[in-house]
């Protein structure tokens, strides 16, 4: 497990960095994305903007499953563990993954937040 301290730019907060992993392939990427948890997990990290904690980013499932997903994502290389002030969160590493594949992740997460927005035709 490698452990490095991350300064949260513009606040002075250290974490530690958990389990970072290098990107993975396209294969590998696209086969974490395919599951709609992890999907969704991603999706509201990113539409968070921050390290997100973990009990934020999963509804309907229980602990261990949500750690199983996590634990996918992050041997992808699309998210990393960090620990702030004893409580894990989550970040995803949209700058490392954007420069193993150009436009991935804007592209599925826009996808997935046009899916889960309400449409006007359901509410009519």
């Amino acid at each position: 497990m490698v452990i490095k301290p991350v300064v949260t730019e513009g606040t002075g907060v250290t974490s530690e960095s958990l389990d970072v992993a290098p990107v993975a392939g396209v294969h590998r990427i696209l086969s974490a994305l395919a599951d709609p948890v992890r999907l969704e997990m991603v999706r509201r990290l990113m539409n968070a903007g921050e390290p997100t904690p973990c009990a934020l980013l999963y509804d309907g499932i229980n602990k261990s499953t949500a750690t199983h997903h996590f634990k996918i994502l992050r041997e992808a290389g699309l998210t990393e563990r960090l620990v702030h002030d004893g409580q894990i969160h989550q970040r995803l590493r949209v700058d490392d993954v954007d420069r193993a594949v150009p436009g991935l992740l804007a592209s599925v997460v826009g996808k997935a937040n046009r899916e889960a927005a309400p449409s006007s035709q359901a509410a009519r």
